[in-house]
């Protein structure tokens, strides 16, 4: 039995309300049970050094977890004055993933970056952060269309991310913290809405997997994909 009492192929609860900020040109929290990340899209009419005169867009993001997000309190770091490894590999991971779901010519020489913090923490922050940041994206590049900055749609389809792992000796979806932190093999997918896979991170936490249990893994990521996916549609429509 999960510590949650869920099934081994059920999500935690999502809910998403959007529009939470008033300045940033899209914005949303995303609720994935006891994890809730505020995620924000502001919009830039330039792009970094290296892309300008390219005709291409940039979109890129940025990840912070709040002192008060965990059971214990954490530093900032930004009084410790740098950012550390952990965090500089999510935001990274948010960026790529929500990169490879726009076409950066019809976004145009400008840069949307994507802004998730984390408010409260209980497993799959990464996830939750690119699940709700494609929302967060989502209403930005919506804005710029009503406007008319843009004629043709950038965003190709959904992009969303979803944890799995062996947890009990049993392939199971959606872990929490209480699972997570003695899960003998934990993953996540990054996936769009077609079930295109964008990005997989997998480790064994202690036995190896076989491909069987990866295949398993496998089918629960395209479930819990599907209802992400929906819970954007129902965000955005």
């Amino acid at each position: 039995m999960r510590p949650s009492n869920r099934a081994t192929d059920e999500m935690r609860s999502i809910v998403v309300e959007t529009n939470i900020t008033k300045h940033a040109q899209g914005s949303c929290l995303i609720k994935c049970g006891d994890t809730h990340v505020l995620c924000t899209a502001s919009v830039e009419e330039r792009v970094p050094p290296f892309m300008r005169n390219s005709g291409l867009g940039w979109v890129t993001g940025e990840y912070g977890m709040l002192p008060g997000a965990t059971n214990t309190r954490n530093r900032r770091e930004a009084t410790a004055g740098k950012q550390s490894g952990r965090t500089q590999e999510i935001q990274r991971l948010i960026g790529r993933s929500l990169r490879a779901g726009v076409d950066r010519v019809a976004l145009g020489e400008r840069q949307i970056t994507v802004d998730c913090d984390v408010i409260q923490a209980d497993g799959g922050t990464r996830c939750a952060s690119i699940t709700g940041g494609w929302i967060a994206l989502r209403l930005a590049v919506n804005g710029l269309m009503e406007q008319g900055l843009i004629k043709d749609d950038p965003l190709m389809g959904h992009v969303a991310a979803v944890s799995c792992g062996i947890y009990g000796g049993q392939p199971v979806l959606d872990l929490d913290y209480a699972e997570d932190s003695e899960a003998g093999t934990d993953a996540n997918f990054v996936m769009t809405d077609s079930n295109g896979l964008i990005e997989i991170q997998g480790s064994a936490e202690g036995a190896t997997f076989s491909r069987d249990e990866f295949n398993a893994l496998m089918d629960l990521a395209e479930k819990g994909t599907a209802a992400l996916v929906a819970a954007q549609k129902a965000a955005t429509s």
